[in-house]
Parts: C-alpha cells; structure tokens; sequence
C-alpha cells in the first residue's frame, strides 16, 4: 500500500473508552480533510502547522460534543498570526460524514524563523457551540498560556468545563517515488471523567494562574491520570500518522492493560458552507447606499470565502434591502 493511497482509516475519528481508568477519548486522522484545508492557502510553513494543529483539535473536540449543527474553534492574539478559525459541522443525517474547515489571518512581515506556537502572542482560545435555531450559543474562553494550542485547549477543559484534558499530535508532509507530497495527520485526545469535585473551585479561585488537567484530580483518579498519561506519552509520532497501524491496533499499544473499548468511527471530510444564497444573505442588511461603496471599478461586488477561497461575483441591483432586481444574472 502505498503512502498516496486512500485508507480505511484515513479522514476518522474513533471514539474509545479505557474501561480500567475511567477515561475516555478519540483517535484522529486527517489526510485528505487536511489536505483539502491547507491547499486553499499558500501558507508560511509555521501558519500550516498552527492551522493544522487547530484542524486535529477540531476534530477530536467536535466528535465529543452532540451536536445539532457545528463547534468552532477560534484563537486571537496578538501575535504574527492573528487569528486562527476552525468549524466542525456534525452529520445532519446517520451515516454521513461530518465536514471541517479552516483557516488562518497572519502578518507575514511580523512571521519569524521560531516554533510555531511563537508565532501566537498575547490573546485567548475560544470554543463556541451552535445547536441552530431554538438553541442559545455557548462560548467558553481559555487565555493563549501555550506551550502549545493543544496545551490551550487542555486548560480550556480543566477551567470551563473541569474535564481533565490532554491532547497528543503529528503532522507533517509526506512523499515517496511517485505520489505526490500530501499530509499525513493524527492524533489522540484523553479525558478523565470524574464525580463531582467540590475541591476543584475553592481550590483553583483566586490565585491567578492557569487551571491544569491535573489540578482537578486527587487519589486513585489521579494515579489513574499519571499512569495512563505515562502510556501515552510512548507513542512514537509514525504511530500516530503512519498508515500501517489502524486506530484500533494504536489503541491495543498503548493501553491493552487499561480494557479499550472501542465504537463507531466517524468520518470527517474538508467541506465548506458557503454559498451565493450566505453571501446575498450576508448583504442584504445594507442599503444602495452602502452597495455602492462595495462595488468596484467594474461595476460589480465581489466577496471571496476565507475558508476555501470560492469567489462571488454579483451584480450590484440584486444585493442589498433595497435591490432592484431579481438576483438571477
């Protein structure tokens, strides 16, 4: 089997639970999804890494959640990168796949030869969930502390959602003699699922730092946290990318001892919402007025897709409250 070739596993996540150590988690790749992300932009190496590091989060994060509609994932700071956007829409029906995307906001001017997550400043990590229409938005912020956004999403769970969190991921650029550079991606998300801790917020109120996965835990779940951590912490980067180990066989390496239990994987595809309907939709709040001053030279409005870099050509007598005509050109 060659490195270019669709795998079974490729574009899954498999959900798990680790039966000794009340723990569950997800097993993620992304190959064609990452793929698909990454080659609407001509991305600064250190910007690919940080988009794909946020593409798996959003991934393992999104399968956790039961979704009506879509998780985001969202980073702003201060840095180089500015922003850093991801969405996660679930199946609308049983058997689907559920559909990611991605994209980065940088200074390419401000973009230095260091670690990736350098290129990050001051600023926060943002989780918002959107069940539709009836649903109220939930949004939960974590502040950017690195070392890493897998480190930042790990605290977001520990403060927001007192869920013992860690994340493990590889990714990279793979080529072999015939097949075309393509990338290989994957990962593994752990949560310890305790009781209620009454400790946890008299404990973590009031001294200013960072709430970590392991402040939340005490006694035989906290020997449960470290072991299965240390058993994790052995996973070689080609374990977790490589397409000779399917999730299933990872899972038996790493932590046979702690009873895996294993369910039905989903699959994620790069897929993107945008439309002509989201983007006359998104004008229609402005008047002839305000169209006006968006059409160009040539006497049309345009607007590009910052995910998958569609382009919108339209006229400007069938956008805005006030169109003139049908919108059919």
């Amino acid at each position: 089997m060659t490195l270019g070739s669709k795998i079974t596993w490729d574009d899954t996540v498999l959900p798990f639970q680790l039966d000794a150590s009340d723990m569950r988690g997800r097993v993620v790749r992304l190959d064609s999804a990452l793929d698909g992300i990454l080659k609407q932009h001509n991305y600064p190496p250190q910007v690919e890494a940080l988009v794909a590091e946020m593409a798996l989060l959003t991934a393992l994060i999104g399968q956790t959640i039961k979704l009506r509609w879509k998780l985001s994932l969202q980073v702003q700071s201060k840095g180089p990168v500015r922003m850093i956007a991801t969405d996660y829409y679930a199946p609308q029906t049983e058997g689907e796949p559920a559909r990611i995307r991605a994209y980065a906001s940088y200074d390419a001017e401000r973009l230095t030869d260091a670690a990736p997550f350098d290129q990050v400043g001051e600023g926060y990590f943002a989780v918002m969930v959107d069940q539709g229409e009836g649903s109220k938005p939930y949004q939960g912020i974590a502040a950017l502390d690195g070392p890493s956004l897998s480190a930042c999403a790990g605290a977001y769970f520990a403060q927001s959602e007192q869920l013992p969190t860690v994340f493990t991921l590889s990714f990279g650029k793979s080529s072999s003699p015939g097949v075309a550079e393509h990338w290989r991606a994957g990962g593994v998300m752990l949560q310890h699922m305790p009781k209620a801790s009454p400790f946890v917020a008299s404990d973590s109120e009031g001294n200013g730092s960072t709430l970590q996965p392991e402040d939340l835990l005490e006694g035989e779940a906290e020997e449960n946290w470290n072991r299965v951590n240390t058993l994790l912490s052995t996973v070689d980067e080609l374990e977790l990318i490589g397409p000779s180990i399917t999730p299933s066989q990872l899972l038996l390496r790493l932590f046979h001892e702690e009873q895996p239990r294993v369910y039905d994987a989903q699959a994620v595809h790069f897929g993107c919402t945008c439309s002509e309907d989201r983007v006359r939709q998104s004008l229609s709040i402005y008047s002839a007025k305000d169209i006006a001053t968006m059409t160009t030279e040539d006497g049309r409005v345009t607007a590009d897709c910052q995910f998958c870099s569609a382009h919108y050509d339209l006229d400007p007598a069938t956008v805005g409250f006030e169109a003139e005509t049908a919108s059919g050109e």
